[in-house]
């Protein structure tokens, strides 16, 4: 039977990128524009050239990989561009075999299980679909495993609908920097970007889908139907030219910091995670804030991560000592008393304030954001992720991928400096009340 697979111009335009010489290769556009098709497509090629290769494809969750990849969007490249190929399946694997014994797994990243499943294998080929709802961490995890020696050029492909220029995608492939460390790329050549756009794909859409997407609201249609990142709009709270940046820390400016603030306390945004190995779970959100003589405020440290409740515990005592703080702050909603107990265990030396969450994220962030309005606030050293996360915040909500930890240890502990400032009143503005615990 003759393949019936017709790319479209933009489609055309992807294989010759992705036959370059680039090896991070990211096609970012609007919804239905084919980017799922051409990259599926390559990677069945390139395991057909090489016997025995192993190739992964992973989404965020392993029941959308399994209903959409799997499921839907693999068959039919298959019937469309290699008809007459025949495959195993093996569902429960979630593995797909072909005759020259080269392999396709799919996955998820949102178990430890699974995690940890994918740390089991080498591969030639990595493809993350809808990458706009991966952390970098996840990412950084499986270019690890990015590793298995053949006659191909190890390759990692990437879709997403652009998200906001605070996302990593963006970092990477358009400013072509670290989103972690903030620094150039290494090989700032390996990485190339294009868009596809549902307008190339017409013929393939039904008319009805295609009036939808252009009778979004600006903002969807800009992502979903131009293919463009995000825009930051008047309602965000924070933008990028309100963060007033200094040097990195060492410890020897810790002591001469210290001497500058009226107060220092480590805020703590808790989760449920369990160890370090734990990616399903959320950050352990810890921050430390300070406040100067002068009152203006001070974010000095993002120590944030994974880790089991000793070890956070032991974080954030370690970070009390070293800045000689004078309280710790953690939420309860999650964990409760034991949240205390847990900082207690760790030999905590200073009173522990437990504060509830009793209004939304916005409510609470929007007093915050107000100072950084004022130029209040002042980071310290290296705070991308604690500043990515702050990007995510509008009126609407919170827009960005899993839960915003560390911007919310940021939030209580700036807001604990503000309720604890004489009078209460910073220019003439006084916070909202919040709900307090001791």
């Amino acid at each position: 039977m003759k393949a019936i697979f017709e790319p479209n111009e933009g489609q055309r335009n992807a294989v010759k990128l992705l036959s370059g010489p680039a090896t991070h290769i990211f096609l970012r556009g609007g919804s239905r524009s084919g980017k799922t098709v051409i990259l599926l497509r390559s990677i069945i090629i390139r395991a057909l050239k090489a016997p025995e290769s192993r190739h992964g494809i992973f989404r965020q969750t392993l029941t959308a990989a399994r209903a959409t990849l799997l499921g839907e969007s693999f068959p039919g490249v298959m019937k469309l561009c290699f008809p007459d190929l025949p495959y195993k399946l093996n569902k429960s694997e979630d593995t797909v075999l072909f005759p020259n014994g080269s392999t396709i797994l799919f996955g998820g990243l949102d178990s430890r299980e699974r995690t940890e499943k994918v740390l089991g294998h080498e591969f030639s080929t990595l493809y993350i679909n809808e990458a706009s709802q991966v952390s970098c961490e996840s990412r950084n995890m499986l270019l690890t495993r990015l590793a298995q020696k053949t006659s191909l050029v190890l390759k990692e492909y990437i879709d997403a609908n652009p998200p906001s220029p605070s996302h990593w995608l963006y970092k990477i492939f358009e400013q072509k920097i670290d989103p972690v460390s903030g620094g150039a790329l290494s090989r700032p050549l390996s990485f190339a970007t294009m868009v596809l756009n549902p307008i190339e794909n017409r013929v393939h859409l039904p008319p009805a889908y295609f009036d939808q997407l252009c009778g979004l609201p600006e903002r969807e249609r800009r992502r979903f139907l131009d293919g463009e990142y995000a825009v930051e709009e008047a309602d965000m709270l924070w933008t990028r030219d309100r963060f007033i940046r200094k040097r990195d820390i060492s410890r020897n400016d810790i002591l001469e910091i210290r001497r500058k603030m009226g107060r220092v306390i480590v805020a703590v945004d808790p989760s449920g995670v369990s160890a370090a190995s734990d990616q399903k779970s959320d950050e352990v959100g810890i921050v430390v804030c300070g406040i100067d003589h002068d009152k203006n405020f001070h974010v000095l440290e993002d120590l944030s991560l994974r880790e089991s409740p000793a070890g956070w515990g032991r974080v954030v005592v370690n970070a009390a000592e070293r800045w000689d703080a004078e309280m710790i702050v953690a939420e309860k909603n999650f964990g409760g008393a034991l949240v205390e107990a847990n900082i207690r265990a760790a030999g905590a030396m200073v009173p522990v304030k437990l504060v509830s969450a009793s209004r939304g994220k916005v409510a609470r962030a929007e007093p915050v954001a107000a100072l950084y309005e004022r130029g209040r606030v002042t980071h310290h050293g290296n705070l991308t992720k604690v500043e990515d996360q702050m990007m995510n915040f509008s009126v609407s909500g919170y827009s960005g991928a899993g839960s915003p930890d560390r911007a919310d240890a940021l939030v209580w502990g700036l807001t604990e400096l503000m309720s604890a400032n004489p009078g209460g009143v910073i220019n003439g503005w006084s916070p909202r009340p919040l709900s307090f615990e001791r």
